[in-house]
């Protein structure tokens, strides 16, 4: 049994799901203004986590994820300018232009990390008038109502609002979505859509003339367009439950009348050397600057798997190395169990590995469980449960044996141009080998192939 901490109600729950076993999944996505970092990824391998040890247990998915494109403001308690009007000034260049560039730098990373994407990704742009049709109901419903500069949702009118975060709601800083309106009927009330002045870049046409949405409203929007109005698990950081998600929970289950996410499970932070990344501290790493350091995306996903979701993960140096270590010693003892011939039982391994897992995604547990089998005699029955066990880890166990002689001949000659100082020589092998389907991961000492 797949058992989960639900957010909602602050206990460990069995996983909901639909006909043939099927989960119906809603992950919070990016905000597709500026280049990711390693704690937004964590919330994607989070993600990632849940939705391999679901396929683990037989489940199949039906998964969607945001892509913010329009909305965000530079505040998450929705205050300040559209954080794409921000990039694209600082960019000098369209928010469309904006929206395309991040989105692909987010996807390239993502798949380096090797994440489980959901079925469906969606620009919040591509639902304008859904988002429209959406507000109109609450608007008819009463639970929202029109002031000159926007739509807001009536905080009032729900009064399950702050059940999430377990908040009272006079504590709450929810705000206006644009600067603070006297004709609110409360400070807490949120914008559904905000009436935008005319040299406003991103706008559309509405039944209260041209606006945006507000940030919330997409989320409930995408959510009811590919899941419908049942949705088993939502996820996100837990920065998202005290403002966001009380949103859209008011929203959604006012618009249906009913409760329309059942399991709402929430990641902690990622602290870097103990604290809050900042970029006056100069601590915000993408994988890029991991990869300078000689650390793979790999090695950070393999970190990843050093702390439980629920509790905020400190990112050091030392720590990544640490993780970097013991994933080399784990492939290289993979390869020699592939070609032990010891007869081992892995039942008990197999099922302690399982409960881990199953108990709302303890992976350290999970991974000591790998480190311990591991040191059983060298066996291809030992290798078989790993292969097994590699469905959640998502790991690449591809030998360097299985790659040609060719690329690994014009690795090791970029190796020597680049020890020489010839880069020149060393960039252009580089790409012969991309070329060809293949990339390289320097560290310090030593570099390795792996297959794209």
């Amino acid at each position: 049994m797949v058992k989960f901490y639900n957010s909602l109600t602050r206990r460990k729950e069995e996983v909901p799901c639909h006909e043939n076993k099927t989960v119906k999944m809603y992950s919070c996505g990016p905000t597709v203004y500026y280049y990711p970092h390693i704690g937004n990824f964590r919330a994607y391998l989070f993600m990632d986590n849940i939705r391999r040890v679901l396929k683990y247990n037989g489940y199949s998915l039906d998964g969607v994820m945001n892509i913010t494109d329009v909305g965000h403001l530079t505040s998450d308690a929705d205050e300040g300018e559209d954080k794409m009007l921000v990039a694209s000034k600082r960019e000098h260049k369209s928010p469309w232009e904006i929206a395309k560039f991040y989105t692909g730098v987010f996807m390239e990373d993502a798949k380096k990390l090797n994440i489980d994407l959901p079925e469906h990704i969606v620009p919040a742009t591509s639902v304008i008038q859904e988002m429209i049709e959406f507000v109109k109901v609450l608007l008819k419903k009463g639970f929202a109502y029109e002031t000159s500069k926007g739509i807001y949702f009536d905080i009032e009118k729900f009064p399950e609002y702050g059940a999430l975060s377990g908040m009272d709601i006079k504590e709450k800083l929810a705000g206006a979505r644009i600067d603070v309106d006297e004709e609110k009927h409360s400070p807490y009330d949120f914008v559904l859509w905000v009436k935008a002045p005319k040299e406003h870049i991103m706008q559309w046409e509405s039944p209260w003339g041209m606006g945006y949405p507000g940030w919330h409203i997409e989320c409930s929007v995408i959510g009811d367009k590919f899941l419908g109005e049942h949705i088993d698990i939502h996820t996100g950081g837990v920065d998202h439950k005290p403002v966001h998600h009380e949103n859209e929970i008011a929203q959604s289950n006012c618009h249906y009348g009913h409760q329309v996410v059942k399991m709402w499970m929430h990641v902690e932070f990622l602290q870097v050397d103990g604290g809050k990344m900042s970029k006056s501290l100069n601590n915000i790493y993408r994988l890029s600057d991991l990869a300078e350091r000689g650390y793979s995306a790999e090695d950070f996903r393999y970190f990843y798997f050093m702390a439980h979701y629920s509790k905020q993960q400190n990112f050091t140096f030392e720590a990544l190395e640490s993780a970097k270590n013991t994933l080399k010693s784990i492939k290289n003892l993979a390869k020699e169990h592939k070609n032990g011939t010891a007869k081992v039982d892995t039942s008990a391994y197999e099922e302690e590995f399982l409960d881990a897992i199953n108990d709302d995604l303890n992976m350290p547990k999970a991974i000591a469980c790998v480190l311990k089998m591991l040191k059983e005699e060298r066996s291809q029955d030992v290798y078989a449960s790993l292969m097994k066990f590699n469905q959640v880890l998502g790991l690449n166990f591809e030998e360097e044996d299985d790659i040609p002689d060719n690329i690994k001949e014009k690795a090791e000659k970029r190796w020597q141009a680049k020890k020489n100082r010839d880069f020149a020589t060393a960039d252009a092998l580089r790409k012969e080998i991309s070329d060809l389907g293949y990339e390289i991961k320097d560290s310090k000492d030593e570099y390795q192939i792996l297959k794209k």
